[in-house]
């Protein structure tokens, strides 16, 4: 089963990349710890936390709530770090909304052509929006550079 995140404020960059990677991953800047592992427990979510404290709770270790405590402050280890422990793979990547989290849906050119600039208009022929805020997505090169980034994963 793919695993599902839940990430504390201390780790937003990495849940937005594994948004990207097409992993859900929740993800709420201003939520107490309390709410925080709630939602873990409830929705079966590993939790992604830099917060040794958090790694103390009883529910997680007793096992109930399964989490990681993130080591580096980098999100490229971080990222390298969460593959390693959890086995991860690529084969999802932009699948989901980095903004809300959402599933993408895949849209002809004719349907958001009014919503991307020209240049992409003229190279790109895939896209997917988010049906949540409306997000439009193409693998242009600001995902091209975000793959040479994942390479080394």
């Amino acid at each position: 089963m793919t695993p599902r995140f839940v990430a504390d404020c201390n780790v937003g960059r990495l849940a937005r990349w594994l948004r990207a990677l097409g992993y859900d991953a929740s993800y709420h800047a201003h939520i107490g710890d309390g709410e925080l592992v709630r939602e873990a427990a409830a929705e079966s979510r590993v939790l992604l936390t830099r917060d040794r404290d958090l790694m103390k709770r009883r529910v997680i270790q007793s096992g109930v709530v399964r989490a990681v405590l993130i080591r580096d402050d980098e999100v490229t280890a971080q990222l390298r770090q969460v593959f390693a422990e959890l086995g991860l793979d690529l084969e999802r990547s932009l699948t989901r909304c980095i903004e809300c989290n959402s599933e993408l849906q895949p849209r002809l050119p004719a349907g958001v052509a009014e919503r991307v600039p020209p240049y992409v208009r003229r190279t790109q022929s895939t896209y997917s929006e988010c049906p949540a805020c409306g997000r439009v997505y193409w693998a242009g090169t600001h995902w091209r550079r975000m793959r040479e980034v994942l390479a080394g994963l």
